[in-house]
Order: C-alpha cells, then sequence, then structure tokens
C-alpha cells in the first residue's frame, strides 16, 4: 500500500505554508531590500570576462577558492575568527540549526524578527521561544535576560539591524545577552552597510558569538552569498553539516570580482543611506503615519488602514512588504524598501495621493 503525503510528510511542516516570494514583474519592487542599482556597463562587462572564464565542468573549491581572504581584508575579519561561507545567510541559520538539534534544545529570537529563525527551529526540530520586543520595537532587555535564564536556550538570535522593524538595538544591550546566553549567541548583521555599529570585532574573541552576514543587501542579492565569522571550534562544527560544495563556482567568481570594486557598491550604500534619511522626513510629515527609525535600508511605518494602503500602491505599480498580520506587533505596519530617488519620489507620491 503506498502512503500519501500526509501520511509522510511531519505534520508541523504539512500544517504551514511555504514562504511566500511576490511577482514582482511590472511593478517598482521596493519589498525585498535590494540595492536599486544593476552594475555599473564597464563592470558587467569586466565580470562577463571573469565569469567566462570559470570551470563550470569542475566543483567548486570547497574552501572557498580564496573568498574567505578576501572577505577577511575587504570587512576587517579578526585573525583569531574562521569563517563559513553559506549559499545566502539563509544557508548559515540552516546549519546553525540543525548543528544544535539535540533533543529538547531551544532556539530563543526577539518577536518580530525575520521570520527564518522561527522557520528553522521548525525546520530542525528546535523549540521556539519567542521574546516580545516593546511597542516602539525597542528591546526590553529584562524580559529578554529572564527568557534567557528560564529556557537556558542552545542559540539566541539577534538580528542587529533589526528587519524587519529596522531599529538596531543598544550595543551594551546585546553584549549583555552575550553574557548572560549559556549557549551561541548569533548576530545577525545582513544590513551593516547602512548601520553604524558592528560586533564582527569581536568574532573569536568571545567564545559563544558568531556574527553573520550576506553581500546581498550590499548589492548583490542575486549571487547568494552569505558568510559567518566565530571561533574556530564553532565554524568546525558548522562546517561538518555544510554541504562541501554549497557555494557554485559563478557565486565564489563573483563574489570575488565585487570585493575589488567594493567602493562601487560601498558608494552606493552611502547613497541609500542618504535617500532613508530623506524618505524618512518626507514621510514622518504625513500625520497619518508613524514611522520608526531604522539603520536598514527600509523603513516600517504603521497606518490607519495598512491592508487599503499596500492595495493602493500595488495598483499604482508599487511593491512594497505588508507586515500586517504577521504579528501582533506590527498590526497596520509596512516596510517600504529605500530605492533610488526616482522610485522613492514615486512611492512618495503614491502615499501622498491615498490620503489626499
Amino acid at each position: 500500500m503506498k502512503l500519501t503525503t500526509e501520511q509522510l510528510i511531519r505534520p508541523e511542516i504539512a500544517a504551514i505554508g511555504a514562504y511566500h516570494v511576490a511577482d514582482a514583474a511590472g511593478y517598482i519592487k521596493l519589498d525585498a531590500m535590494e540595492n536599486p542599482w544593476p552594475l555599473p556597463i564597464e563592470l558587467q562587462h569586466e565580470l562577463a570576462g571573469e565569469l567566462a572564464q570559470v570551470a563550470l565542468n569542475r566543483y567548486p573549491d570547497a574552501n572557498g577558492g580564496g573568498l574567505k581572504e578576501d572577505l577577511r581584508a575587504a570587512f576587517a575579519i579578526p585573525a583569531g575568527a574562521d569563517i563559513v561561507l553559506g549559499n545566502g545567510s539563509d544557508e548559515l541559520i540552516t546549519l546553525i540549526t540543525q548543528a544544535l538539534a539535540r533533543p529538547g534544545a531551544k532556539l530563543l529570537a526577539l518577536e518580530p524578527s525575520f521570520v527564518m529563525y522561527k522557520m528553522n527551529a521548525l525546520f530542525s526540530g528546535l523549540q521556539y521561544v519567542g521574546v516580545p520586543l516593546n511597542g516602539d520595537f525597542t528591546l526590553n532587555l529584562p524580559t529578554t535576560l529572564a527568557a534567557i535564564e528560564r529556557e537556558q536556550p542552545a542559540v539566541v538570535f539577534v538580528s542587529y539591524p533589526n528587519n524587519p522593524t529596522g531599529p538596531r538595538y543598544a550595543r551594551d544591550e546585546v553584549t549583555a545577552i552575550c553574557r548572560a546566553a549559556p549557549g551561541l549567541v548569533v548576530v545577525d548583521e545582513a544590513y551593516q552597510s547602512f548601520a553604524s555599529d558592528s560586533f564582527m570585532s569581536l568574532a573569536g574573541e568571545l567564545d559563544n558569538l558568531l556574527v553573520m552576514r550576506t553581500l546581498s543587501k550590499l548589492g548583490l542579492a542575486g549571487i547568494r552569498l552569505g558568510y559567518a565569522a566565530a571561533s574556530p571550534a564553532w565554524i568546525e562544527q558548522l562546517n561538518k553539516v555544510r554541504p562541501p560544495y554549497n557555494v557554485n563556482v559563478l557565486t565564489l567568481a563573483a563574489a570575488r570580482f565585487a570585493l575589488k570594486h567594493l567602493e562601487v557598491f560601498n558608494r552606493q550604500a552611502a547613497e541609500l543611506r542618504a535617500e532613508r534619511a530623506r524618505l524618512f522626513e518626507a514621510l514622518a510629515a504625513l500625520p497619518q503615519l508613524a514611522v520608526f527609525p531604522s539603520e536598514a535600508n527600509f523603513l516600517t511605518v504603521r497606518a490607519p488602514d495598512a491592508p487599503a494602503l499596500y492595495q493602493h500602491l500595488k495598483a499604482s505599480g508599487i511593491l512594497i512588504k505588508q507586515l500586517h498580520g504577521s504579528h501582533p506587533l506590527l498590526a497596520n505596519c509596512l516596510r517600504l524598501t529605500v530605492g533610488s530617488p526616482d522610485e522613492n519620489a514615486a512611492l512618495l507620491s503614491a502615499i501622498q495621493r491615498f490620503f489626499a
């Protein structure tokens, strides 16, 4: 007798939906925190030449083919830290949860935060513990420390700055979490290019700290390259669950090429930070909206009727992220990626029309 998918799939997996990615064809795409600019044309031609020479018939270098050394030099990764590469930071989260999924082990994360923390706890069989933020999306440190003491989690995830809300927690708050946590603390710095602080200098120095980053927000979302730095003991264990050829040859080559031209991406990040400030000021001038501070490349706003505003923007050809309904603290909230000056002008114009 053949068993059905319903009989074979774990019930907790069958009960959830897949991660939804909206069809963005034909829209101004402000829903996924991407860099709005393509590579400059001269770099496109240069990259094409580089990729044409890649040995597609060979497996990738399992040690990164020199990319780890390039990352260390480009982003001041301490000599005492080792590096692991991932197919985006999503894969790194998976590796961490797989490696720590002892029976009864717990994953603790702040809420609301990146949805993949909770999903990977489910996938790997970790018990998930969510600790709510304050109503203004700041960190409630006493509640967080109490939860760590009570739950004794194997791993704590801290998004720094936080997605989908925008603020960066105070450095001493995150340091207090590192001191209190009995297990690993993952500081997720996906938006570090737009933030004013980083924990990377402590990677390899604090035994239970792992700093995770991605090249996606910098302008390379399409190549799916994430990296993490931590003490050699942690990286050794993560490499045991990492597929040996998890980062493909084209990604390795494209990432090494991009790091040679890092100043191009740094200039774009600086322009996005300036655009974020202008967009924040314009949105804050609208009395109907509450705009939350952000050190990422997006702004989170609360509207009187977020679903209606979302549909209005979509009808206007602008795709943003609706947060309403995903968590109680995100009631009537929307997330707006900071785009190019023209894209931001179109967004503001559409929002102003809605409230007019």
